[in-house]
Protein backbone atom coordinates (compact mmCIF):
# COMPACT_ATOMS: atom_id res chain seq x y z
CA UNK A 1 0.00 0.00 0.00
CA UNK A 2 0.96 3.37 -0.39
CA UNK A 3 1.91 5.76 2.49
CA UNK A 4 1.23 8.70 0.74
CA UNK A 5 -1.92 10.44 2.50
CA UNK A 6 -4.00 10.31 -0.24
CA UNK A 7 -4.76 6.55 0.36
CA UNK A 8 -6.99 8.31 2.74
CA UNK A 9 -8.99 8.63 -0.36
CA UNK A 10 -9.51 5.24 -0.08
CA UNK A 11 -11.00 4.79 3.27
CA UNK A 12 -13.68 7.78 2.46
CA UNK A 13 -14.61 6.00 -0.50
CA UNK A 14 -15.12 2.56 0.99
CA UNK A 15 -17.12 4.45 3.70
CA UNK A 16 -19.22 6.30 1.40
CA UNK A 17 -20.08 3.78 -1.08
CA UNK A 18 -20.95 1.13 2.10
CA UNK A 19 -23.71 3.53 2.46
CA UNK A 20 -24.82 3.99 -1.19
CA UNK A 21 -27.84 2.26 -2.21
CA UNK A 22 -26.91 -1.59 -3.37
CA UNK A 23 -29.34 -0.92 -6.81
CA UNK A 24 -28.98 -2.73 -9.73
CA UNK A 25 -26.13 -0.68 -11.41
CA UNK A 26 -23.44 -1.25 -8.37
CA UNK A 27 -24.47 -4.77 -8.07
CA UNK A 28 -23.88 -5.68 -11.64
CA UNK A 29 -20.75 -3.00 -11.64
CA UNK A 30 -18.76 -5.70 -8.71
CA UNK A 31 -19.80 -8.55 -10.76
CA UNK A 32 -18.19 -7.01 -13.88
CA UNK A 33 -14.77 -6.33 -11.54
CA UNK A 34 -11.80 -7.29 -13.79
CA UNK A 35 -12.31 -7.44 -17.81
CA UNK A 36 -10.50 -7.19 -21.05
CA UNK A 37 -11.23 -5.09 -24.56
CA UNK A 38 -11.49 -6.85 -27.50
CA UNK A 39 -9.72 -4.63 -28.91
CA UNK A 40 -8.64 -3.94 -32.99
CA UNK A 41 -11.16 -6.43 -33.94
CA UNK A 42 -14.86 -4.97 -34.26
CA UNK A 43 -13.90 -1.64 -34.32
CA UNK A 44 -11.93 -1.75 -37.24
CA UNK A 45 -13.72 -0.96 -40.55
CA UNK A 46 -13.93 -4.79 -41.31
CA UNK A 47 -12.87 -7.77 -38.71
CA UNK A 48 -9.72 -8.58 -40.64
CA UNK A 49 -8.07 -4.82 -41.91
CA UNK A 50 -6.20 -4.69 -38.61
CA UNK A 51 -4.96 -8.20 -38.55
CA UNK A 52 -6.34 -9.64 -35.34
CA UNK A 53 -9.35 -11.14 -36.06
CA UNK A 54 -11.90 -12.33 -33.17
CA UNK A 55 -11.24 -16.26 -32.95
CA UNK A 56 -13.91 -18.46 -30.98
CA UNK A 57 -10.81 -19.71 -28.76
CA UNK A 58 -10.43 -16.11 -27.43
CA UNK A 59 -13.23 -16.56 -24.49
CA UNK A 60 -12.43 -19.72 -22.89
CA UNK A 61 -9.21 -18.79 -22.49
CA UNK A 62 -9.78 -15.41 -20.98
CA UNK A 63 -12.72 -16.85 -18.62
CA UNK A 64 -10.17 -19.45 -17.37
CA UNK A 65 -7.70 -16.68 -16.35
CA UNK A 66 -9.89 -15.22 -14.10
CA UNK A 67 -11.12 -11.96 -16.18
CA UNK A 68 -15.53 -11.61 -15.84
CA UNK A 69 -16.38 -9.76 -18.19
CA UNK A 70 -15.16 -8.39 -22.10
CA UNK A 71 -15.92 -5.53 -23.97
CA UNK A 72 -16.54 -5.58 -27.25
CA UNK A 73 -15.92 -2.00 -29.44
CA UNK A 74 -17.62 -1.96 -31.98
CA UNK A 75 -18.05 0.22 -35.29
CA UNK A 76 -22.05 -0.35 -36.89
CA UNK A 77 -21.29 2.86 -39.15
CA UNK A 78 -19.25 1.02 -41.92
CA UNK A 79 -21.09 0.44 -45.64
CA UNK A 80 -20.94 -3.07 -45.35
CA UNK A 81 -22.46 -3.28 -42.02
CA UNK A 82 -25.39 -0.48 -41.70
CA UNK A 83 -27.18 1.59 -44.52
CA UNK A 84 -26.57 5.76 -44.60
CA UNK A 85 -29.85 6.34 -45.45
CA UNK A 86 -33.52 6.12 -43.39
CA UNK A 87 -34.23 4.11 -42.29
CA UNK A 88 -30.48 3.33 -41.71
CA UNK A 89 -30.90 -0.34 -41.36
CA UNK A 90 -27.84 -2.12 -39.61
CA UNK A 91 -27.75 -5.12 -41.77
CA UNK A 92 -28.74 -8.84 -40.23
CA UNK A 93 -25.53 -10.43 -41.39
CA UNK A 94 -23.61 -8.19 -39.18
CA UNK A 95 -26.07 -8.75 -36.31
CA UNK A 96 -26.10 -12.66 -37.05
CA UNK A 97 -22.09 -11.57 -36.47
CA UNK A 98 -21.85 -9.64 -33.49
CA UNK A 99 -24.81 -12.26 -32.14
CA UNK A 100 -22.14 -14.83 -32.40
CA UNK A 101 -19.37 -13.23 -30.85
CA UNK A 102 -21.71 -12.12 -27.49
CA UNK A 103 -23.06 -15.92 -27.09
CA UNK A 104 -19.59 -16.97 -27.17
CA UNK A 105 -19.10 -14.45 -24.53
CA UNK A 106 -21.81 -15.50 -21.88
CA UNK A 107 -21.76 -19.27 -22.89
CA UNK A 108 -18.07 -18.61 -20.97
CA UNK A 109 -19.59 -17.17 -17.88
CA UNK A 110 -18.15 -13.70 -18.87
CA UNK A 111 -20.60 -10.70 -18.43
CA UNK A 112 -20.61 -8.41 -22.12
CA UNK A 113 -20.12 -4.73 -22.79
CA UNK A 114 -20.96 -3.94 -26.59
CA UNK A 115 -20.83 -0.18 -27.80
CA UNK A 116 -21.04 2.09 -30.65
CA UNK A 117 -17.08 2.82 -31.29
CA UNK A 118 -15.37 4.64 -33.72
CA UNK A 119 -18.61 6.83 -35.38
CA UNK A 120 -16.39 8.94 -37.18
CA UNK A 121 -19.30 10.89 -39.29
CA UNK A 122 -21.44 11.13 -35.82
CA UNK A 123 -17.97 12.58 -34.24
CA UNK A 124 -17.56 14.71 -37.25
CA UNK A 125 -20.99 16.09 -37.55
CA UNK A 126 -23.61 15.20 -34.69
CA UNK A 127 -26.61 17.35 -36.02
CA UNK A 128 -26.61 15.89 -39.20
CA UNK A 129 -25.93 12.26 -38.02
CA UNK A 130 -27.73 12.07 -35.05
CA UNK A 131 -30.96 10.63 -36.82
CA UNK A 132 -28.66 7.72 -37.84
CA UNK A 133 -27.01 7.35 -34.00
CA UNK A 134 -30.44 7.58 -32.85
CA UNK A 135 -31.88 4.73 -35.16
CA UNK A 136 -29.30 2.56 -34.73
CA UNK A 137 -29.46 2.08 -30.83
CA UNK A 138 -33.26 1.41 -31.24
CA UNK A 139 -32.78 -1.68 -33.39
CA UNK A 140 -29.93 -2.71 -30.81
CA UNK A 141 -31.61 -2.15 -28.24
CA UNK A 142 -34.51 -4.16 -29.64
CA UNK A 143 -32.40 -6.85 -31.28
CA UNK A 144 -31.07 -7.70 -28.09
CA UNK A 145 -34.00 -7.16 -25.77
CA UNK A 146 -34.97 -10.57 -24.71
CA UNK A 147 -30.80 -11.29 -23.04
CA UNK A 148 -30.32 -11.07 -19.57
CA UNK A 149 -28.97 -8.33 -17.47
CA UNK A 150 -25.51 -9.93 -18.35
CA UNK A 151 -25.10 -7.79 -21.47
CA UNK A 152 -24.82 -4.15 -21.12
CA UNK A 153 -24.65 -1.51 -23.86
CA UNK A 154 -22.47 1.85 -23.79
CA UNK A 155 -23.78 4.29 -26.09
CA UNK A 156 -20.59 5.65 -27.42
CA UNK A 157 -16.86 5.52 -27.40
CA UNK A 158 -15.02 8.97 -26.15
CA UNK A 159 -17.01 11.35 -27.85
CA UNK A 160 -14.63 14.31 -28.58
CA UNK A 161 -14.37 17.15 -31.74
CA UNK A 162 -17.57 18.39 -33.08
CA UNK A 163 -19.44 16.20 -30.27
CA UNK A 164 -18.47 18.50 -27.46
CA UNK A 165 -19.84 18.07 -23.88
CA UNK A 166 -23.29 19.96 -24.92
CA UNK A 167 -23.94 18.34 -27.44
CA UNK A 168 -23.07 14.92 -25.41
CA UNK A 169 -25.15 16.01 -22.80
CA UNK A 170 -28.34 16.15 -25.34
CA UNK A 171 -27.72 13.10 -27.58
CA UNK A 172 -26.87 10.76 -24.51
CA UNK A 173 -30.16 11.04 -23.19
CA UNK A 174 -31.97 10.62 -26.54
CA UNK A 175 -29.84 7.72 -26.84
CA UNK A 176 -30.73 6.30 -24.14
CA UNK A 177 -34.72 7.06 -24.38
CA UNK A 178 -34.21 4.75 -27.28
CA UNK A 179 -32.41 2.38 -25.47
CA UNK A 180 -35.33 2.04 -22.66
CA UNK A 181 -38.76 1.53 -24.60
CA UNK A 182 -37.55 -2.23 -25.06
CA UNK A 183 -34.35 -2.35 -21.95
CA UNK A 184 -36.36 -0.51 -19.13
CA UNK A 185 -34.16 -2.00 -16.76
CA UNK A 186 -30.91 -3.07 -18.66
CA UNK A 187 -27.33 -1.42 -17.40
CA UNK A 188 -25.89 1.33 -19.53
CA UNK A 189 -22.60 3.59 -19.64
CA UNK A 190 -22.09 6.85 -20.23
CA UNK A 191 -18.30 7.98 -20.56
CA UNK A 192 -17.37 11.63 -20.89
CA UNK A 193 -16.97 13.49 -23.68
CA UNK A 194 -13.60 15.54 -24.16
CA UNK A 195 -12.37 11.77 -25.38
CA UNK A 196 -13.87 10.12 -22.75
CA UNK A 197 -11.19 11.28 -19.97
CA UNK A 198 -11.42 12.62 -16.72
CA UNK A 199 -11.77 16.20 -18.00
CA UNK A 200 -14.69 15.36 -19.05
CA UNK A 201 -16.36 14.43 -15.76
CA UNK A 202 -17.03 18.62 -15.03
CA UNK A 203 -18.83 19.28 -18.08
CA UNK A 204 -20.82 15.62 -17.81
CA UNK A 205 -24.90 16.10 -17.05
CA UNK A 206 -26.21 12.73 -15.92
CA UNK A 207 -29.92 11.91 -17.19
CA UNK A 208 -32.21 10.65 -14.00
CA UNK A 209 -31.72 6.88 -14.29
CA UNK A 210 -30.45 4.82 -11.45
CA UNK A 211 -29.47 2.01 -14.07
CA UNK A 212 -26.25 3.59 -15.11
CA UNK A 213 -22.33 3.13 -14.85
CA UNK A 214 -20.32 5.96 -15.52
CA UNK A 215 -17.17 4.45 -17.78
CA UNK A 216 -13.83 6.53 -17.89
CA UNK A 217 -10.93 5.96 -19.49
CA UNK A 218 -7.17 6.58 -18.73
CA UNK A 219 -3.99 6.55 -20.52
CA UNK A 220 -1.55 8.89 -18.44
CA UNK A 221 1.59 9.40 -18.24
CA UNK A 222 0.50 9.01 -22.18
CA UNK A 223 4.36 9.89 -23.29
CA UNK A 224 4.72 7.04 -21.39
CA UNK A 225 1.78 4.59 -22.18
CA UNK A 226 1.72 5.58 -26.15
CA UNK A 227 5.59 5.83 -26.26
CA UNK A 228 6.77 4.58 -30.09
CA UNK A 229 2.85 4.52 -31.28
CA UNK A 230 3.48 5.13 -35.02
CA UNK A 231 -0.14 6.86 -35.11
CA UNK A 232 1.08 9.49 -33.11
CA UNK A 233 3.21 12.24 -34.70
CA UNK A 234 6.05 12.69 -32.33
CA UNK A 235 6.06 9.25 -30.08
CA UNK A 236 8.76 7.83 -31.15
CA UNK A 237 10.92 10.93 -29.15
CA UNK A 238 9.00 9.37 -26.45
CA UNK A 239 10.74 6.03 -26.67
CA UNK A 240 12.69 4.84 -22.96
CA UNK A 241 10.00 6.27 -21.07
CA UNK A 242 9.95 4.74 -17.95
CA UNK A 243 7.32 4.50 -14.99
CA UNK A 244 9.24 3.83 -11.94
CA UNK A 245 6.40 3.38 -9.35
CA UNK A 246 7.50 6.32 -6.94
CA UNK A 247 5.54 7.79 -4.78
CA UNK A 248 5.31 10.78 -6.64
CA UNK A 249 3.99 8.34 -9.84
CA UNK A 250 1.32 7.15 -7.73
CA UNK A 251 0.42 10.51 -6.64
CA UNK A 252 0.01 11.85 -9.50
CA UNK A 253 -2.26 9.08 -10.41
CA UNK A 254 -4.32 9.17 -7.35
CA UNK A 255 -4.72 13.20 -7.77
CA UNK A 256 -6.58 12.27 -11.27
CA UNK A 257 -8.64 9.70 -9.69
CA UNK A 258 -9.60 11.59 -6.95
CA UNK A 259 -12.04 13.07 -9.49
CA UNK A 260 -13.51 10.02 -10.50
CA UNK A 261 -14.33 9.29 -7.03
CA UNK A 262 -15.58 13.03 -6.11
CA UNK A 263 -17.97 12.53 -9.34
CA UNK A 264 -19.21 8.97 -8.63
CA UNK A 265 -19.56 9.75 -4.76
CA UNK A 266 -21.83 13.13 -5.23
CA UNK A 267 -23.93 11.17 -8.33
CA UNK A 268 -23.90 7.88 -6.32
CA UNK A 269 -22.95 6.04 -9.73
CA UNK A 270 -20.60 2.92 -9.55
CA UNK A 271 -17.81 3.69 -11.34
CA UNK A 272 -16.31 1.32 -15.02
CA UNK A 273 -12.50 1.93 -15.70
CA UNK A 274 -13.30 1.14 -19.30
CA UNK A 275 -10.05 1.59 -20.64
CA UNK A 276 -5.87 1.09 -19.32
CA UNK A 277 -2.90 0.13 -20.88
CA UNK A 278 0.37 0.80 -22.33
CA UNK A 279 2.13 0.26 -25.93
CA UNK A 280 4.32 -3.04 -26.27
CA UNK A 281 7.12 -0.53 -27.22
CA UNK A 282 7.45 -0.10 -23.55
CA UNK A 283 9.75 -1.69 -21.25
CA UNK A 284 7.99 -4.77 -19.48
CA UNK A 285 9.58 -3.93 -16.20
CA UNK A 286 7.73 -0.23 -16.47
CA UNK A 287 4.87 -2.03 -17.92
CA UNK A 288 4.02 -4.70 -15.30
CA UNK A 289 4.56 -1.54 -12.64
CA UNK A 290 1.73 0.76 -14.30
CA UNK A 291 -0.60 -1.92 -14.69
CA UNK A 292 -0.12 -3.37 -11.64
CA UNK A 293 -0.82 -0.09 -10.01
CA UNK A 294 -3.81 1.16 -12.21
CA UNK A 295 -5.56 -2.34 -11.34
CA UNK A 296 -5.00 -2.57 -7.95
CA UNK A 297 -5.84 0.76 -6.87
CA UNK A 298 -8.65 0.83 -9.06
CA UNK A 299 -10.35 -2.50 -6.85
CA UNK A 300 -9.29 -0.20 -3.67
CA UNK A 301 -11.45 2.26 -5.06
CA UNK A 302 -14.43 -0.04 -6.01
CA UNK A 303 -14.06 0.39 -9.57
CA UNK A 304 -14.80 -2.03 -12.31
CA UNK A 305 -11.78 -2.17 -15.02
CA UNK A 306 -11.24 -3.51 -18.58
CA UNK A 307 -7.47 -3.45 -19.92
CA UNK A 308 -7.09 -2.29 -23.33
CA UNK A 309 -6.40 -4.57 -24.66
CA UNK A 310 -5.97 -8.47 -25.28
CA UNK A 311 -4.31 -9.27 -28.53
CA UNK A 312 -2.84 -6.34 -30.21
CA UNK A 313 -0.37 -3.52 -29.86
CA UNK A 314 -1.25 -2.97 -26.20
CA UNK A 315 -2.45 -6.60 -25.63
CA UNK A 316 -1.82 -9.62 -23.06
CA UNK A 317 -1.99 -12.33 -25.84
CA UNK A 318 0.13 -12.65 -28.88
CA UNK A 319 -1.98 -14.62 -31.36
CA UNK A 320 0.79 -15.52 -33.83
CA UNK A 321 2.59 -17.96 -31.42
CA UNK A 322 -0.34 -18.06 -28.96
CA UNK A 323 1.63 -17.31 -25.71
CA UNK A 324 0.79 -14.93 -23.92
CA UNK A 325 3.17 -11.71 -21.50
CA UNK A 326 2.82 -13.12 -18.45
CA UNK A 327 4.33 -10.34 -16.61
CA UNK A 328 1.04 -8.29 -17.77
CA UNK A 329 -1.37 -11.32 -17.00
CA UNK A 330 0.06 -11.43 -13.83
CA UNK A 331 0.16 -6.95 -13.63
CA UNK A 332 -3.68 -7.53 -13.95
CA UNK A 333 -4.49 -10.86 -12.54
CA UNK A 334 -1.95 -11.93 -10.21
CA UNK A 335 0.05 -9.18 -8.32
CA UNK A 336 0.17 -7.71 -4.76
CA UNK A 337 -0.06 -3.89 -4.59
CA UNK A 338 3.98 -3.17 -4.24
CA UNK A 339 5.28 -0.73 -2.00
CA UNK A 340 6.18 2.19 -3.95
CA UNK A 341 10.14 4.03 -4.01
CA UNK A 342 9.68 7.03 -1.94
CA UNK A 343 11.92 9.63 -3.10
CA UNK A 344 13.97 11.88 -0.96
CA UNK A 345 12.62 15.48 -0.24
CA UNK A 346 14.02 18.34 0.84
CA UNK A 347 12.36 21.13 1.57
CA UNK A 348 13.12 24.64 -0.20
CA UNK A 349 10.05 26.78 1.10
CA UNK A 350 7.22 25.62 4.07
CA UNK A 351 4.74 28.36 4.81
CA UNK A 352 2.21 27.03 7.63
CA UNK A 353 0.27 30.75 8.21
CA UNK A 354 0.88 31.72 11.76
CA UNK A 355 0.35 35.59 12.48
CA UNK A 356 2.35 37.22 9.23
CA UNK A 357 2.16 37.39 5.26
CA UNK A 358 5.48 36.13 4.71
CA UNK A 359 5.24 38.42 1.71
CA UNK A 360 2.06 36.98 -0.08
CA UNK A 361 -0.18 39.32 -1.63
CA UNK A 362 -2.90 39.75 -3.84
CA UNK A 363 -3.15 41.83 -7.14
CA UNK A 364 -6.15 42.59 -8.80
CA UNK A 365 -7.10 43.66 -12.32
CA UNK A 366 -9.97 44.64 -14.74
CA UNK A 367 -12.84 45.32 -12.72
CA UNK A 368 -12.13 42.62 -9.69
CA UNK A 369 -11.06 43.38 -6.34
CA UNK A 370 -10.08 41.58 -3.40
CA UNK A 371 -8.51 41.59 -0.48
CA UNK A 372 -5.70 38.98 1.36
CA UNK A 373 -5.60 38.64 4.97
CA UNK A 374 -4.09 36.17 7.62
CA UNK A 375 -6.75 34.81 9.43
CA UNK A 376 -6.91 31.96 11.86
CA UNK A 377 -3.43 31.28 10.60
CA UNK A 378 -4.58 30.54 6.74
CA UNK A 379 -4.54 32.89 4.47
CA UNK A 380 -7.78 34.06 3.56
CA UNK A 381 -9.35 36.00 0.28
CA UNK A 382 -12.29 38.07 0.53
CA UNK A 383 -13.62 39.04 -3.01
CA UNK A 384 -15.75 41.99 -3.43
CA UNK A 385 -15.91 41.64 -6.99
CA UNK A 386 -14.92 38.97 -9.38
CA UNK A 387 -13.39 38.98 -12.49
CA UNK A 388 -14.21 37.39 -15.90
CA UNK A 389 -10.69 35.27 -16.26
CA UNK A 390 -9.17 33.38 -13.46
CA UNK A 391 -6.00 35.60 -13.47
CA UNK A 392 -8.28 38.75 -12.98
CA UNK A 393 -7.46 37.89 -9.23
CA UNK A 394 -3.92 36.47 -8.55
CA UNK A 395 -2.35 35.76 -4.99
CA UNK A 396 1.09 35.71 -5.06
CA UNK A 397 4.76 35.18 -3.52
CA UNK A 398 7.72 36.59 -5.05
CA UNK A 399 11.57 36.09 -4.14
CA UNK A 400 11.59 31.80 -4.42
CA UNK A 401 14.85 30.18 -5.34
CA UNK A 402 14.74 27.51 -8.15
CA UNK A 403 17.75 25.94 -9.75
CA UNK A 404 18.15 23.85 -13.42
CA UNK A 405 17.16 20.35 -13.65
CA UNK A 406 16.07 20.17 -10.01
CA UNK A 407 12.50 18.28 -9.37
CA UNK A 408 10.15 19.75 -7.63
CA UNK A 409 7.04 19.34 -5.58
CA UNK A 410 4.95 21.99 -4.80
CA UNK A 411 2.16 21.10 -2.53
CA UNK A 412 -0.70 23.28 -0.75
CA UNK A 413 -4.23 23.11 1.39
CA UNK A 414 -7.05 25.01 0.24
CA UNK A 415 -10.62 25.24 0.51
CA UNK A 416 -13.38 27.75 -0.70
CA UNK A 417 -17.09 28.33 0.32
CA UNK A 418 -18.10 27.79 -2.93
CA UNK A 419 -17.29 25.18 -6.00
CA UNK A 420 -14.70 26.83 -6.94
CA UNK A 421 -11.83 26.08 -10.29
CA UNK A 422 -8.61 27.55 -9.91
CA UNK A 423 -5.00 27.68 -11.82
CA UNK A 424 -1.97 27.67 -9.77
CA UNK A 425 1.89 27.81 -11.05
CA UNK A 426 5.58 28.59 -10.56
CA UNK A 427 6.72 31.14 -12.63
CA UNK A 428 8.98 34.04 -14.28
CA UNK A 429 8.15 37.27 -12.53
CA UNK A 430 8.91 39.30 -15.46
CA UNK A 431 8.18 39.49 -19.04
CA UNK A 432 7.14 37.11 -20.84
CA UNK A 433 6.02 35.91 -17.38
CA UNK A 434 6.26 32.00 -18.69
CA UNK A 435 4.92 28.87 -16.06
CA UNK A 436 7.51 26.77 -15.51
CA UNK A 437 5.71 24.64 -13.85
CA UNK A 438 2.73 24.37 -16.80
CA UNK A 439 -0.34 25.42 -15.49
CA UNK A 440 -2.00 23.25 -12.92
CA UNK A 441 -5.78 23.30 -12.57
CA UNK A 442 -7.26 21.84 -9.22
CA UNK A 443 -11.28 21.99 -8.16
CA UNK A 444 -11.77 23.26 -4.60
CA UNK A 445 -14.71 22.39 -1.95
CA UNK A 446 -15.90 23.36 1.01
CA UNK A 447 -13.37 20.97 2.59
CA UNK A 448 -10.06 21.73 3.21
CA UNK A 449 -7.30 19.36 0.73
CA UNK A 450 -4.23 19.43 -0.16
CA UNK A 451 -2.99 19.73 -3.49
CA UNK A 452 0.08 19.14 -5.44
CA UNK A 453 1.85 19.05 -8.75
CA UNK A 454 4.86 18.29 -9.63
CA UNK A 455 7.73 20.19 -12.63
CA UNK A 456 11.04 20.37 -13.35
CA UNK A 457 13.29 23.53 -13.28
CA UNK A 458 14.96 23.97 -16.98
CA UNK A 459 16.48 27.29 -15.65
CA UNK A 460 18.10 29.44 -12.99
CA UNK A 461 15.49 31.48 -11.22
CA UNK A 462 16.37 33.37 -7.78
CA UNK A 463 13.42 35.59 -8.28
CA UNK A 464 10.46 33.55 -9.13
CA UNK A 465 7.14 33.54 -8.36
CA UNK A 466 4.09 31.32 -6.86
CA UNK A 467 0.38 32.02 -8.48
CA UNK A 468 -2.70 31.28 -7.47
CA UNK A 469 -5.61 32.40 -9.65
CA UNK A 470 -8.55 33.09 -8.44
CA UNK A 471 -10.90 35.20 -10.05
CA UNK A 472 -13.98 33.97 -11.45
CA UNK A 473 -15.84 33.33 -7.76
CA UNK A 474 -17.06 35.83 -5.07
CA UNK A 475 -16.97 33.19 -2.68
CA UNK A 476 -13.76 33.35 0.06
CA UNK A 477 -10.83 31.25 -0.36
CA UNK A 478 -8.63 29.70 2.18
CA UNK A 479 -5.24 28.92 1.94
CA UNK A 480 -2.52 27.00 4.58
CA UNK A 481 0.34 24.58 4.46
CA UNK A 482 2.29 25.93 0.93
CA UNK A 483 5.30 23.84 0.50
CA UNK A 484 7.99 23.39 -2.06
CA UNK A 485 10.29 20.27 -1.93
CA UNK A 486 12.80 18.96 -3.73
CA UNK A 487 12.54 15.87 -5.14
CA UNK A 488 15.41 12.96 -5.70
CA UNK A 489 15.55 9.45 -6.12
CA UNK A 490 17.03 7.13 -2.85
CA UNK A 491 20.90 5.74 -4.54
CA UNK A 492 21.76 2.39 -2.99
CA UNK A 493 24.71 2.21 -0.20
CA UNK A 494 27.63 0.24 -0.97
CA UNK A 495 27.59 -3.15 1.23
CA UNK A 496 30.90 -2.04 2.26
CA UNK A 497 29.36 0.89 3.87
CA UNK A 498 26.28 -0.90 5.24
CA UNK A 499 28.84 -3.05 7.06
CA UNK A 500 30.43 -0.44 8.44
CA UNK A 501 26.89 0.21 10.83
CA UNK A 502 27.98 -0.93 14.43
CA UNK A 503 25.02 -1.13 16.88
CA UNK A 504 25.11 -0.93 21.12
CA UNK A 505 24.93 -0.92 23.18
CA UNK A 506 24.14 -4.81 23.07
CA UNK A 507 22.88 -6.12 24.89
CA UNK A 508 20.25 -3.45 24.98
CA UNK A 509 17.60 -2.77 27.55
CA UNK A 510 15.87 0.26 25.14
CA UNK A 511 17.03 2.12 22.43
CA UNK A 512 19.95 0.27 20.19
CA UNK A 513 22.18 3.06 18.41
CA UNK A 514 23.64 3.15 14.88
CA UNK A 515 27.41 4.85 14.69
CA UNK A 516 26.08 5.69 11.03
CA UNK A 517 22.98 6.67 9.23
CA UNK A 518 22.02 6.43 5.53
CA UNK A 519 18.81 7.55 4.05
CA UNK A 520 16.16 4.63 2.95
CA UNK A 521 17.96 2.37 5.34
CA UNK A 522 15.30 -0.21 7.18
CA UNK A 523 15.98 -2.81 10.22
CA UNK A 524 13.88 -5.83 10.47
CA UNK A 525 13.62 -7.61 13.63
CA UNK A 526 13.29 -11.60 13.66
CA UNK A 527 13.11 -14.03 16.10
CA UNK A 528 15.69 -17.06 16.22
CA UNK A 529 13.17 -19.39 14.18
CA UNK A 530 13.30 -16.76 11.61
CA UNK A 531 10.09 -15.14 12.35
CA UNK A 532 9.47 -11.85 11.31
CA UNK A 533 8.60 -9.57 14.01
CA UNK A 534 8.62 -6.38 12.64
CA UNK A 535 10.26 -3.82 10.27
CA UNK A 536 11.78 -0.51 11.01
CA UNK A 537 12.31 2.69 8.70
CA UNK A 538 15.23 4.29 9.76
CA UNK A 539 15.52 6.64 6.92
CA UNK A 540 18.30 9.13 8.80
CA UNK A 541 17.54 7.71 12.21
CA UNK A 542 20.32 7.03 14.89
CA UNK A 543 18.47 5.08 17.33
CA UNK A 544 15.41 2.45 17.41
CA UNK A 545 13.33 1.70 20.38
CA UNK A 546 13.24 -2.17 21.35
CA UNK A 547 11.65 -1.50 24.63
CA UNK A 548 8.40 -3.17 23.90
CA UNK A 549 10.40 -6.41 22.33
CA UNK A 550 10.15 -9.08 25.27
CA UNK A 551 14.15 -10.58 26.83
CA UNK A 552 15.72 -12.82 24.28
CA UNK A 553 18.23 -12.70 21.61
CA UNK A 554 16.95 -12.05 18.22
CA UNK A 555 18.34 -11.68 14.67
CA UNK A 556 18.26 -8.17 13.37
CA UNK A 557 18.49 -7.40 9.11
CA UNK A 558 20.00 -3.92 7.81
CA UNK A 559 18.42 -3.13 4.41
CA UNK A 560 19.37 -0.80 1.81
CA UNK A 561 17.62 -1.44 -1.34
CA UNK A 562 19.80 -4.31 -2.50
CA UNK A 563 22.48 -4.39 0.28
CA UNK A 564 22.02 -5.81 3.46
CA UNK A 565 23.77 -7.97 5.99
CA UNK A 566 22.55 -9.83 9.55
CA UNK A 567 23.75 -9.70 13.14
CA UNK A 568 22.65 -10.58 16.85
CA UNK A 569 21.19 -8.40 19.63
CA UNK A 570 20.30 -9.46 22.94
CA UNK A 571 17.56 -7.82 24.77
CA UNK A 572 17.89 -7.75 28.15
Amino acid sequence: MSKNPLKLIVIAFFITSNCFAQNKATIINEKLGRGINMGSMFEAPNETIWENPYSSEYFPIISQLGFTHVRIPIRWETDERSSSVPPYEIYSSFFTRIKQVVDEALENGLYVIINMHHHNELIESPDEQKDRFLAQWQQIGTYFKEYSDSLLFEILNEPNGNLDADKWNTLFKEALAEIRTENPERIVLIGTANWGGIEGLEDLQLPTDSNMILTVHYYDPYEFTHQGADWIEGADQWLGTEWKDTDVDREKIQNDFKAIVDFSQSHQIPVHLGEFGSYHTGSSESREKWTTFIARYAEELGFSWAYWEFSAGFGIYNPNTNTFYEYLVDALLNNTMPEPTIYNRNEVYNFSFDSNMDGWVVSNFEEASSTLINTNNELQLTIENSGSEEWHIQVLKYGLQLYPDKFYRVSFKAKSEGLLGIDTYIGKASSPWQAYSNYNGFHLSDSMEEFAYYFTMDTTDLNSRMVFDLGTSINPVYLDDIKIEELSLPTSVPLSEINKIQFYPNPVADNLYLTQVFPDLYIEIYSLEGKKLFSKNMDNKISLNLKSLPTGIYLAKTIQKDSFFTFKICKK
